[in-house]
């Protein structure tokens, strides 16, 4: 049986690394582990990033698409290789603590709030504490993700922005899920709910949500791409891990970011920051 290259891992790596297909006797050092958000994969950008790097490199990615807190857990253990999350206070945290090097700005986009279209809150054009208040007075439901993501990350600045704090209230309920999963939720409970733009506009068609407040500069959602230490884990693929955080800010890839979702959705899903200052 092949040892696993991370044994302190969960289930999750496992399964994960099965269904991506990672064959047998594969060697660990053309493998590059990336622990995401599920932002990036439930928008499709990594359909479209991952193979090209693969078929330049010659390196297999295996993908682990959790929220970002999960994501950055991962890199505190060395359990991924390289972490691509929007979570910028734990992001800090982690390069503070000595687990993670070469934090590079990739993108961002933003958060908005959706929510079902006949909005019985009244938050439409709101600013985003004024909605979240509005929701609250309201007592109408809203979904959070729940899972120390990224998203979820900033909803909880969001509602002690608003002055509130929603835990133990009915009319809050939280999934435990990604993005895609628990815009699926929503739009069945026709509930209230933060996403990222990228998510919702690649799942849209599937949805009943309209976005009900967006363009306050508390809704900003930026994305690091951060190389796990190996003077801190030294089982990581350093080299694989510089690899694919180079081409993620090349010039090539950012052009790529720059132009996906616009044939598609008529508008960018992501914004390229590489090399521009915080």
């Amino acid at each position: 049986m092949r040892t696993p290259r991370f044994p302190g891992w969960t289930w999750l790596l496992a399964a994960s690394l099965a269904c991506a297909g990672l064959q047998a006797g594969q060697p660990a050092a053309k493998t590059v582990i990336l622990a995401t958000t599920t932002s990036t994969q439930d928008s499709g950008l990594l359909d479209e990033l991952i193979p090209r790097f693969e078929k330049q490199t010659g390196y297999v990615v295996k993908t682990i698409a959790v929220g970002s807190g999960q994501a950055i857990a991962m890199g505190k253990k060395g359990e991924a290789d390289v972490l691509l999350v929007h979570s910028p206070d734990a992001e800090k945290a982690l390069m503070a603590e000595g687990s993670g090097v070469n934090r590079r700005l990739v993108m961002h986009n933003d958060f908005i709030l959706l929510g079902p279209a006949g909005d019985p809150a009244r938050v439409r054009g709101k600013a985003a504490a004024a909605a979240l208040q509005a929701i609250a007075a309201g007592h109408a439901v809203f979904m959070s993700r729940g899972d120390n993501s990224g998203t979820h990350a900033q909803e909880k600045k969001l509602w002690a922005a608003a002055g509130l704090k929603p835990e133990g209230q009915a009319w809050y309920q939280q999934t435990g899920l990604g993005m895609g999963q628990t815009l699926a939720v929503a739009a069945e409970k026709r509930a209230y709910t933060l996403s990222d733009r990228g998510t919702y506009l690649a799942l849209r068609k599937k949805l009943g949500l309209e976005i009900l407040s967006e363009g306050d500069a508390a809704l900003l959602n930026v994305y690091h791409v951060i190389e796990v230490d190996p003077a801190r884990h030294p089982r990581v693929n350093t080299p694989g891990a510089r690899a694919f955080a180079d081409f993620l800010v090349s010039k090539a890839v950012q052009t790529t970011i720059k132009e996906f979702g616009i044939g598609t959705f008529g508008s960018p899903l992501f914004f390229p920051d590489a090399g521009r200052p915080e």
